[in-house]
């Protein structure tokens, strides 16, 4: 037991969990401990604005494979966060973020910025730790930093600002880190039977596989099996595409080769991933789930097991000790599916060739109101871009070992087909949540983590417009990074909806104001680059990492796009509308 007061222990307590950067904006409800960040070794990168501050604690994390920690002052800087801790929880990212609380003598009274703070993060936290007795404070801290790891997920410590202060006694607890194992012997003992007399397996690599560092394992596995491998939604790094076997990502505007692939599978294992909806709907006009095939599911949370598809197999289990696992149980096993080795390789690769082929001429949307927008764009702009070429022409300049962050739009999801990655930690994401204004930010918070990689975000201008004035971030606290902006002025994902299922009748999507991103980035301190031909795409990315890893300079790219439009994000999710009112008879 050492004698402190609970500011030192609640420092000490972030100092023995690793904690060398935080995210945030100063306040005087946790100044106290805020004092003695810096000789604690703790760097306080003070941001424009609290979500943006969570979403780098996301980013962080997610890099890191560590804490992300965000802190703010009480009330409306915590209640900034609650968007971006959202997209943390369905990330998996053990964020911390620590909410200062009004003092104990005026909770209820309704005082300057009084909120009921645990509420908000109830439903998007693991775990919510409450100091109500300052002697708690290194105990309930470190409890918040524990859950975090062991449960993947976001957790909350609340400290109301009076519990700063003090003298007691205190014992800083070492972290408490378990190992984690393979899952049932009678599990992986099904598994492995059900592989052994698989003729057609296929493998989901999902986001388990990135977060338990397990990508060896999965390739050892995949291998072994000689079967393709599939990214699910948004976790395109979880296989290195270079790989003979990888196939490309699954879900909204993934990989035709993917799901062409799968849809042959007589049996799917499904390493490290949920199974989310969003991930197994069909796309590109094609219902590809196997509906007949077994699914062998590897997940850490039983909870996850069998909720979105049946499955034959559950394991619950860390992704790479069931992959390794299953390999030691198959290796000295004839498979069914070795006598097809051969042939699934050559339909792998002519899946693959066949979608790269088709990406390649793939240049522009074709159908009639894209085809409208285009001849608009060339009529008044000039030939402007279309997306898909400049994706391809991103794809094709993507430097070595690259972080590319997406936000969410149309845009942005067409990106999907194009973003492969060689190791994992590579791609993030706002995954289920969704939420706009998530790209910038979280890359700023993955450059902190890995100063040494380039750090690339995508967004479409109107998510831009939320989060862009996290450039100055970028800029007063030199963490260098890279923005493409695709400017295309429109909400271009819920327009498509207006196209699809609303005759036209376009209210509240476009966002035609003239302005220049590239001039707005420069007025806060940034380098830009605005890019209207397609020969420039490629260039302007290579000059801006040149910026970013050489110079340490963060570069705007603002890149002209066309109005045309992909797929809606939900076909399943709207329909063609009925009008009853006379005065509605023009809009059915």
């Amino acid at each position: 037991m050492t004698r402190m007061t609970p500011s030192e222990a609640f420092v000490e307590t972030l100092v023995v969990n690793g904690v060398d950067t935080a995210f945030g904006i100063m306040g005087s409800a946790f100044m106290d401990a805020m004092d003695i960040f810096a000789p604690g070794g703790i760097r306080l990168v003070p941001v424009v604005h609290e979500q943006g501050a969570a979403h780098m604690a996301d980013g962080y994390a997610r890099v890191s494979g560590r804490h992300g920690v965000v802190i703010g002052q009480n009330g409306p800087g915590i209640s900034n966060c609650v968007t971006a801790i959202a997209a943390a929880f369905w990330a998996h990212s053990p964020v911390v973020i620590v909410t200062p609380e009004t003092g104990t003598m005026g909770i209820g009274l309704g005082g300057f910025q009084e909120a009921n703070q645990l509420p908000m993060f109830e439903e998007f936290t693991k775990y919510q730790g409450h100091i109500n007795n300052e002697n708690r404070m290194a105990e309930i801290t470190a409890r918040c930093f524990d859950r975090a790891i062991l449960e993947m997920g976001p957790t909350q410590l609340n400290i109301p600002r009076d519990r700063f202060y003090g003298d007691i006694d205190v014992e800083i607890a070492d972290p408490i880190r378990i190992e984690r194992g393979p899952g049932g012997e009678q599990s992986l003992d099904e598994a492995a039977d059900l592989l052994a007399t698989a003729e057609f397996p296929v493998m989901i690599s999902g986001g388990g596989v990135v977060m338990g560092d397990a990508v060896a394992e999965a390739v050892e596995l995949a291998e072994r099996l000689g079967c393709p491998v599939v990214n699910s939604y948004l976790h395109n790094d979880s296989f290195p595409a270079s790989h003979p076997q990888w196939s490309g990502p699954l879900g909204y505007q993934g990989s035709k080769a993917a799901m062409k692939l799968i849809a042959r599978a007589d049996v799917v294992l499904a390493l490290g991933t949920r199974l989310g909806p969003f991930g197994t709907l069909p796309q590109h006009d094609m219902d590809y789930w196997p509906a007949n095939a077994k699914i062998i599911q590897v997940d850490a949370d039983a909870k996850m097991l069998g909720l979105v598809k049946k499955i034959s197999v559950g394991i619950c289990g860390d992704a790479g000790a069931a992959a390794r696992a299953l390999t030691s149980r198959l290796a000295d096993r004839a498979l069914a599916c070795d006598a097809t080795a051969d042939e699934r390789a050559g339909a792998i690769a002519g899946e693959k060739a066949a979608w790269e082929a088709e990406l390649d001429e793939w240049t522009h949307e074709i159908d009639d109101f894209s085809i409208d927008m285009i001849k608009e764009s060339i009529d008044e702009e000039g030939n402007w871009l279309h997306p898909r070429q400049v994706l391809r022409e991103l794809e094709r300049a993507m430097p070595e070992r690259v972080m590319v962050a997406t936000d969410i739009g149309n845009i942005n999801s067409v990106s999907n087909s194009y973003l492969r990655f060689e190791e994992p930690r590579s791609f993030f994401a706002a995954m289920s949540w969704g939420n706009c204004g998530y790209a910038l930010p979280t890359i700023i918070g993955a450059k902190a983590a890995a100063p040494d990689r380039p750090a690339i975000s995508y967004a479409g201008d109107g998510a831009w417009a939320m989060s862009m004035v996290e450039v100055m971030t970028a800029v007063r606290h030199d963490i260098p990074v890279t923005a493409v902006v695709f400017h295309n002025r429109q909400w271009g994902a819920e327009k498509k909806n207006q196209v699809d299922f609303y005759g036209q009748r376009f209210v509240a999507g476009e966002l035609e104001g003239g302005e220049s991103y590239a001039d707005i980035a420069t007025a806060m301190g940034a380098e830009a680059i605005r890019v209207d031909q397609l020969e420039e795409v490629g260039p302007a990315l290579a000059a801006a990492i040149d910026a970013q890893m050489n110079d340490r300079k963060t570069t705007v790219i603002e890149i002209m796009c066309t109005k045309e439009l992909g797929d809606p994000f939900r076909k399943d999710a709207l329909s063609t509308p009925v009008r009853h009112l006379d005065r509605y008879a023009d809009y059915v």
